[in-house]
């Protein structure tokens, strides 16, 4: 009996033995067969790489979009109220930072522009950018309504102009922060002539000789300006500068010295704006605000030519008027937009736009100005804004704008 019990026990002892060595060995198995299932993985691993498909797409972006390649897109018209521009322009870089850009616009209403421009982003260890620019413009059927706030939309007159210019500016930010200091030189000849659009009367069939300052005027003009200000907007520092932003400010007066080598047209101007982007839910919202105030002063027995005075209308102002509908010595403007960005390309807003001109800087207020409100759709690129959309409503009717930059 002891014989049997001794014997039983034995086989329990090994059974139990057995079991516990195939419970220590099966995780070692699994983890085994596991860890070589990752290593036959990680042998087809490898940086992403688009289809063919994907690789086009990117291309046409950097080329649209980004401005990267040499050949880019070139969508400034020679003058507001142009219509729709067709460009393009060639960049190379000459040094590490500094490029050269030609580039040439045309619009189907024969509006031209042709110009080359010098950029130096870099200069004096990174606390100064330069940027000299060489051209000529054509625009052939500019919109003139009258002086001051009491015009209609009737009242329209075409004039035509050609325009050569040549300009150094050159920005300075001492301590490579929000403070900036600009200096800008430009010399150029405005000869103001005939419209021979077929929609509108030319601008001498209406007004008489003497009536119009500056009517059928040539000024050959040496400008210069300087600014002040600070601005917080993202990349304002650096090299590549987006034309739109989602937070901080912009806050600046600037001084322009007309000089009119004949002495008859000289005049000059102060222009003071802020702008200030307030972001909200992570910058998925964002509140924009734009306000801008123009004034001009006339020098000694010389007049402002009615060509150069502030105007309001346009695609980047009170975006439900056709361009220079409004113009006067003086001119004041408010902007605010509810930006909605949908991703990083792609955004919406809801916009609302007030302003007025005065021939008096006395009357620079805000009552009885001229308003519009609308929505507007906008792609936008790395460091651009290639294309906006806006669609207007205001007191003259509906109003659709197709730009190729940021408002503000």
């Amino acid at each position: 009996m002891r014989l049997w019990v001794v014997t039983g026990v034995s086989l329990l002892l090994v059974v139990l033995n057995a079991r516990s060595a195939r419970s220590q060995d099966e995780p070692t198995s699994r983890t085994a067969v596991i860890e070589e299932a990752e290593a036959e993985r990680a042998k087809d691993l490898h940086p992403f790489r688009p289809n063919k498909v994907e690789a086009t797409v990117n291309r046409v972006m950097d080329a649209a979009l980004t401005g990267e390649t040499h050949w880019h897109p070139f969508w400034t018209s020679a003058y507001s109220g142009g219509g729709f521009t067709l460009g393009a322009g060639y960049r190379s870089f000459v040094s590490g930072y500094n490029t050269v850009d030609l580039r040439g616009s045309y619009t189907f209403s024969g509006y031209k522009r042709l110009e080359a421009e010098f950029v130096a982003p870099r200069m004096f260890d990174r606390r100064a950018m330069l940027a000299a620019v060489g051209g000529w413009r054509e625009a052939t059927q500019v919109g003139f309504y009258g002086l001051g706030m009491a015009t209609s939309s009737d009242d329209r007159v075409n004039y035509a102009f050609t325009q050569p210019y040549a300009s150094a500016t050159l920005q300075v930010r001492p301590a490579r922060g929000a403070l900036f200091v600009t200096g800008a030189l430009e010399v150029s000849e405005w000869n103001q002539q005939s419209s021979d659009a077929d929609d509108h009367p030319s601008v001498e069939q209406v007004y008489p000789p003497g009536t119009l300052p500056g009517l059928g005027a040539s000024p050959a003009y040496i400008h210069t300006q300087g600014s002040v200000g600070v601005d917080t907007r993202p990349g304002a520092d650096e090299v590549i500068f987006l034309d739109y932003a989602r937070r901080g400010g912009a806050y600046g007066i600037t001084a322009h010295d007309y000089t009119d080598t004949a002495h008859q047209f000289g005049f000059q101007q102060v222009d003071y704006d802020a702008i200030q982007h307030i972001p909200l839910l992570r910058e998925t919202w964002i509140v924009s605000l734009h306000g801008r105030v123009e004034t001009t002063y006339t020098k000694t027995d010389e007049v402002v030519p009615f060509f150069m005075l502030p105007s309001l209308g346009s695609g980047s102002n009170l975006r439900a008027y056709p361009s220079w509908r409004f113009r006067d010595r003086n001119s004041v403007l408010a902007q605010a937009e509810w930006r909605a960005m949908v991703n990083r390309f792609f955004e919406t807003a809801l916009f609302f736009d007030a302003g007025k001109v005065t021939a008096h800087r006395s009357d620079i207020d805000l009552s009885q100005l001229r308003t519009d409100y609308g929505l507007g759709f906008r792609f936008h690129g790395p460091t651009a804004t290639p294309l906006r959309v806006d669609f207007a409503y205001g007191s003259e009717g509906f109003s659709m704008v197709f730009a190729a930059s940021s408002v503000f």
